[in-house]
């Protein structure tokens, strides 16, 4: 019984199944963890990491296509998308022989096969039953299509048809323009592929503030990125070298190939979820801030469970769930304190609310903004990269919305987590001292002109 029965039993090994499962070891727990292909999941496998080691290898292309405008003469003769697949697998393999690693010096118990929850503390796997005192769902998420819209991985393709992809296609489409699309389109770009992006609603990653928003859009345009935003996408055929595909009011975009990147699904059905009564809105879980399903006992975490799709959110729910079950009466997790990060060329990054949401919960007249442009950052001149800091401030009070554009701006995103996630005023951290020079300057200085006292921005 010691092999099958668990104090942590975990349906799923991605992001946030391993972070789970890793804690409660940690914590002197038993745990067994199911897992129908390779430890890591969508993040590791075929998401966050082997995407951005793409967007790097792009921007040593532009690097290298830019070069004389700092002064040094090369020249880009090429992609060779052999080389660049094998240092994005590189970084892929190595960081997955860690985990495992981990996992196994853990004592974990990795059971390997397809599960199925048939018991409200049992999940089977190829026929035999594992038992947990606690089970917790974290089946992760699929890359969602459209009605009627056939996926063929030869012409029209996913994201993980895209990672796979052998060549720089000529041309693209890209439904959709959220983090996925936007991510992929920059990559292409850069490697010299025409690309334009068709998003039914009004403007790229609309989740995020609209001056962001806006600022992508320029500088997508500026890159030669054809856009078409409020275009709903009608139909797609292949037209033996490559796809025609119709959008709303009759234009028909020819391309190579096209990419659907419309958004990621919960990977729930046929997993017994629902037999067992587990509660389910439009496929996702139903879970409350503690992560716990409608079944006692049950958790979920990750991307089942609605909300922000991303890696860190899975890490921190499964290490609270962990904590939770150990009885530490961990903090739940507060959704709006999820740092968001689009790492395209420009990046955009946010954490907290955008103005117009804040203005929706304490009206116009009760917050304030400021935007301190990158122009007067000397790092960001240095890098020649152009953007912004956005604060959004409630009248008097905190801080409650910090956005950023800009290459590497993503790195900046962890102080303004804690600025945001410890209500802090613009008072309190423009003392602070930034080192010079610095993109991280740019949050000191935004906060000093919030806080009445510009120091290289106008008053």
């Amino acid at each position: 019984m010691a092999d099958t029965s668990f104090d942590v039993l975990i349906l799923g090994a991605g992001s946030g199944g391993y972070a789970c499962a890793l804690r409660a070891a940690q914590l002197g727990l038993t745990v067994g963890i199911v897992e129908k292909d390779k430890v890591g999941g969508t993040c590791l496998h075929v998401g966050c990491v082997p995407t951005k080691a793409l967007l790097h290898a792009a921007e040593v292309a532009d690097s290298a296509r830019d070069s004389e405008q700092f002064g040094v003469k090369a020249s880009l003769e090429g992609i060779d998308m052999a080389g660049v697949n094998a240092y994005k697998d590189g970084v892929v393999t190595r960081l997955f022989k860690g985990l495992t690693g981990l996992v196994r010096s853990r004592g974990i118990t990795l059971i390997e096969g397809e599960g199925r929850l048939t018991g409200p503390a049992e999940i089977s796997v190829d026929g035999t039953a594992y038992t947990g005192r606690h089970v917790v769902l974290a089946s992760g998420s699929y890359s969602r299509t459209l009605p009627g819209l056939e996926v063929d991985g030869e012409r029209v393709l996913t994201s993980e048809h895209a990672l796979r992809l052998d060549r720089v296609p000529a041309s693209v489409v890209v439904l959709g323009g959220g983090v996925i699309g936007c991510e992929f389109a920059s990559v292409w770009r850069s490697f010299g592929a025409e690309v334009t992006i068709v998003e039914a609603l009004p403007r790229l990653v609309a989740g995020e503030d609209e001056a962001s928003s806006k600022a992508l859009e320029r500088a997508f345009r500026k890159r030669g990125i054809a856009l078409r935003t409020g275009t709903r996408f009608e139909s797609v055929k292949d037209t033996g070298s490559g796809v025609a595909v119709t959008v709303e009011g009759g234009e028909v975009i020819e391309a190579e190939l096209m990419l659907v990147a419309v958004g990621r699904g919960p990977r729930t059905e046929g997993l017994g979820y629902e037999e067992q009564g587990i509660a389910t809105e439009r496929g996702f879980v139903t879970a409350d801030e503690r992560c716990r399903t409608s079944v006692e006992g049950v958790y979920a975490v990750g991307d089942i469970v609605a909300g922000l799709q991303v890696a860190h959110r899975g890490f921190a729910q499964g290490i609270f769930v962990a904590e939770d079950i150990a009885g530490l009466d961990p903090r739940p997790v507060d959704e709006s304190a999820i740092p968001r990060v689009t790492y395209s060329h420009p990046e955009i990054a946010s954490v907290g609310l955008d103005e117009a949401t804040a203005a929706r919960t304490w009206g116009a007249e009760g917050i304030e903004s400021l935007t301190y442009d990158l122009g007067g950052n000397g790092k960001s001149q240095i890098l020649k990269t152009q953007g912004f800091v956005k604060l959004v401030r409630r009248k008097d009070g905190p801080v409650v919305g910090v956005h950023l554009v800009g290459d590497r701006v993503g790195e900046l995103i962890g102080e303004a987590q804690l600025i945001y996630a410890w209500e802090g005023y613009p008072e309190d951290v423009a003392p602070l001292i930034h080192a010079h020079p610095t993109q991280n300057e740019a949050l000191g200085e935004a906060h000093l002109a919030l806080a009445g006292k510009p120091l290289h921005a106008h008053a």
